[in-house]
C-alpha cells in the first residue's frame, strides 16, 4: 500500500480522535502517504501532526477542485472517519481502490454505507449506544482492521510548539497555571460561568494555583464572565490559535472543561483533566487517562447526544461547586503537575 487518504472533516475534537489512525498508518507502513481531507477551518490542529504528509483543506466552494486533486493521488485506499453522506461521496469521488467505513448501524447518516468497499462493523450497536464502553478513539481505530491492523495503545503525534502568546500567559499566572476553559458548541455542555469562576477562586485559594481562562469564537464574554466571578484568582487570555492553545494545555497542571475539542487536545497532552460531562458519555469521549476525573450527569440526562436540552433545567445545573471542587482536589492528589 503506498497511498491512503483519511477523511475527516470536522469537528475539532473528532479530528484529535482521529489522529491516532494516521499514527497507526505510519507506524505500520513507514513509506506509505497519508493525506487527510479537513475542513479548513480545522486544519491547525492537523498541521502540528508530522505523521501526515499533506492536508488537503476544503470549503463548500473549493469542493469540485480538492476532488479534482484527489482523484490524482490515486489512492489505493480511501478511509472515512465521519460517517456523513457528505464524507462518504467524498471519500469515493478519490477514485481510491478501496474505500472504507462503518457499518450502518454506527453511521450517523446510513446513507453513506452505499458508498463503501469495505465496511466495518464496531459491534457496539448504534453510535450512540449506552451499552458501548469503549472509547471513540479504540473505536476509530478499529476502521483500520480491514487493512489487516490490530492496534493496541493509541499514538497522539503533536509537535511541541514555542508559543509567545502562552509563555506570556505562564508568565502573567506566575509559572504555574490551571486551564479553564467554560464554552462548547453545544449549549447544553456549559457548564455555567459563575461556577467555573468558583472553582478557580478554590484553585487559589487550595493548590495556589491560578488560573487562565481559555476561549473560542463567540466566546469571549463567557470567559470574561468567569474571571469577573474568580475574585481575582483567574486571568483571560487573549485571542489564541490552536498552536497557542496545545502550548497552552501542554504546560497546564490541570485542565477543568467540558466536552469540547480543547479537552480533547488536552488530553491527547498527557494534561490532568477534570471533565464536566452531561449530555455525553464520558465513556466513549471522556479523558483518555485512568487518572482523569469526570463529573458527570449522563445516566440521568435526558437529552443525550442531542445539542439542545429538553428539558427546562439542563442537567449540568445539578453539577454544584463543590462537587467539583472535589474532584480537582482528587486529580491533584493522583498525579504530581507535569510543569
Amino acid at each position: 500500500m503506498k497511498r491512503v487518504l483519511i477523511v475527516r472533516l470536522g469537528a475539532l475534537g473528532d479530528i484529535v480522535h482521529a489522529i491516532p489512525v494516521a499514527a497507526a498508518l505510519r507506524r505500520a507502513f513507514p513509506s506509505v502517504r497519508i493525506d487527510w481531507l479537513v475542513a479548513a477551518k480545522h486544519r491547525e490542529i492537523l498541521d502540528l501532526v508530522p505523521v501526515i504528509d499533506r492536508r488537503l483543506a476544503i470549503t463548500d466552494r473549493s469542493t469540485l477542485t480538492a476532488i479534482r486533486e484527489l482523484r490524482r493521488a490515486r489512492y489505493d485506499a480511501a478511509i472515512d472517519l465521519q460517517g456523513l453522506l457528505k464524507s462518504a461521496v467524498l471519500a469515493r469521488a478519490s477514485g481510491a481502490g478501496r474505500v472504507i467505513g462503518f457499518a450502518s448501524t454506527y453511521l450517523r447518516e446510513r446513507l453513506a454505507r452505499p458508498f463503501y468497499t469495505d465496511a466495518f462493523d464496531p459491534g457496539c450497536g448504534d453510535i450512540y449506544d449506552p451499552r458501548e464502553k469503549r472509547h471513540v478513539v479504540q473505536i476509530n481505530l478499529g476502521i483500520l482492521e480491514p487493512l489487516g491492523l490490530t492496534v493496541g495503545v493509541p499514538e497522539f503525534p503533536i509537535e511541541r510548539v514555542d508559543s509567545e502568546a502562552a509563555r506570556a500567559v505562564a508568565e502573567r499566572a506566575g509559572g504555574r497555571y490551571a486551564v479553564v476553559n467554560p464554552g462548547a458548541a453545544w449549549p447544553n455542555k456549559r457548564w455555567p460561568p459563575e461556577r467555573f469562576g468558583a472553582v478557580a477562586a478554590a484553585l487559589r485559594a487550595r493548590h495556589a494555583l491560578r488560573s487562565v481562562v481559555t476561549w473560542g469564537p463567540g466566546e469571549e464574554s463567557i470567559a470574561a464572565a468567569v474571571v469577573a466571578a474568580s475574585g481575582g484568582a483567574a486571568l483571560m487570555t487573549p485571542r489564541t490559535s490552536v498552536a497557542d492553545l496545545v502550548a497552552l494545555a501542554r504546560g497546564a497542571a490541570l485542565m477543568i472543561s467540558g466536552d469540547t475539542g480543547p479537552t480533547h487536545i488536552a488530553t491527547a497532552l498527557g494534561t490532568p483533566i477534570v471533565g464536566i460531562y452531561g449530555p455525553t458519555r464520558p465513556s466513549r469521549n471522556g479523558p483518555w487517562s485512568p487518572a482523569d476525573v469526570v463529573v458527570t450527569r449522563d445516566p440521568i440526562c435526558e437529552c443525550l447526544h442531542l445539542r439542545r436540552c429538553r428539558r427546562q433545567t439542563m442537567c449540568l445545573m445539578d453539577v454544584g461547586v463543590d462537587e467539583v471542587v472535589a474532584a480537582v482536589d482528587r486529580r491533584l492528589a493522583a498525579q504530581p503537575s507535569h510543569v
